[in-house]
């Protein structure tokens, strides 16, 4: 699934250890989504991602060209 992580990361200069860290969400399903690898990831997951990078789901979701 395509999203702005790997975008939103870099701006705010900070890694996958970085959100694991504060959401509690597993290494694996955050690299998995880094990397667009994840076809059904949780709404809870996207929720609480976008949450701690200060966008909304949409945001995360949309791709920046």
């Amino acid at each position: 699934m395509k999203n702005n992580m790997r975008v939103l990361l870099a701006k705010q200069r900070k890694k996958v250890v970085d959100v694991h860290e504060a959401t509690g969400i597993s290494k694996s399903t955050l690299t998995a989504l880094y990397y667009e690898r994840t076809k059904k990831p949780d709404i809870e997951t996207l929720q609480k991602v976008s949450v701690y990078l200060g966008v909304t789901v949409d945001e995360f979701l949309k791709v920046e060209d």
